[in-house]
């Protein structure tokens, strides 16, 4: 095989900040897997909350193994990540590059989509929500009206006035909410905020203590009037045993846990806990997304909202329009890239 990097830089169609910090502009990794004259994209997202996983740092590890990676037969990509963990596994997020590279050229070389040889099958599965990230009031109610029609809006919270914001958008829409306060609430603040979330719409609140505080999950688990989801507690498949009895639900995110081939893992791991499951993205492009697509039959929640944050997207693949997927015929993970790139 043929590997091939390249750091993209991804501007945001507006300022992104969550509970934890703010960006502008988004740096991946795009990573190239060649064979047989087929070519699989993967991509790797950096995360405000993730600095030590940045790109050039995806960049640097990768090349590390270049002539292991090279040297490797793509016989299933499962069968390449385990190969690959002892080596790579120090980081998951150039892991995650490297996997969704090789899922999509992979189901490009036999001639399917991903989740065909998964077998899977596609029944409308749940729609994406569209994430407004913190900002003054006025500035989330216009991002709310940018994007009027979707289905479902994430709100980014973790400020002196979490209610209020969540109020005023309800003014404006009668959407499903989602809340995802990364981390920033105490224990008395999620059981006091969950029943008047509950009123104002909201399905779910995604990780509202710090990653660590297993005693105040499982409080707020017997107690939320509100499911409680697991995001920054349940980053790779050794997460989600424990997330039973601590949360209802686990967001698995394909960076955090390495790719395509550990996320499968805890999806279904998920479901065999009862725990309801989800896959989020980070701000990424289409290359990323398309590989979150691959997953839906077997989830219950999903945001992919990850290409409609940027301001400019680098490749085709499936796109997301007002909550809905659409998938191309290109197989593997369906990805081309747009020409320039």
């Amino acid at each position: 095989m043929q590997l091939r990097l390249k750091l993209i830089d991804l501007p945001l169609r507006h300022a992104f900040t969550i509970s934890v910090g703010s960006i502008t502009l988004q740096q991946n990794l795009l990573v190239e897997l060649s064979a047989d004259g087929f070519t699989g994209y993967g991509e790797g997202a950096s995360g405000s909350a993730y600095q030590a996983f940045t790109a050039p740092g995806m960049l640097a590890a990768l090349e590390a193994v270049r002539p292991r990676i090279e040297a490797e037969s793509l016989d299933d990509p499962a069968s390449l990540w385990d190969r690959l963990l002892p080596v790579l596994g120090h980081n998951r997020f150039a892991m995650c590059a490297l996997d969704q590279a090789a899922h999509d050229l992979w189901g490009k070389r036999i001639g399917q989509p991903v989740w065909k040889l998964w077998g899977l099958q596609q029944r409308g599965g749940p729609l994406s929500n569209y994430t407004i990230g913190i900002d003054s009031l006025p500035v989330m109610v216009a991002k709310l009206r940018e994007f009027e029609g979707w289905p479902i809006y994430k709100i980014k919270l973790g400020t002196p006035d979490d209610l209020a914001i969540v109020r005023e958008l309800r003014n404006h829409t009668e959407a499903t909410f989602r809340v995802d306060a990364n981390c920033a609430w105490s224990v008395e603040q999620t059981l006091a905020f969950a029943p008047e979330l509950k009123k104002l719409g909201v399905e779910f609140i995604e990780q509202p203590l710090p990653a660590g505080d297993w005693a105040g999950m499982k409080r707020l688990h017997a107690a939320s009037a509100l499911p409680i989801l697991a995001d920054e507690s349940c980053l790779v498949p050794e997460d989600v045993d424990r997330c039973a009895g601590h949360f209802h639900g686990v967001n698995v995110k394909l960076t955090k846990a390495g790719g395509l081939t550990p996320a499968l893992r805890m999806v279904r791991r998920a479901r065999e806990l009862g725990l309801q499951t989800m896959v989020g993205c980070m701000c990424e492009s289409s290359v990323g997304i398309s590989a979150i697509a691959q997953l839906l039959p077997l989830l219950d929640y999903v945001d992919m909202d990850g290409a409609v944050l940027i301001a400019k997207d680098i490749a085709t693949g499936v796109r997301v329009e007002k909550g809905r997927p659409y998938f191309p015929t290109e197989n593997g993970n369906g990805v081309q890239l747009l020409p320039g790139l």
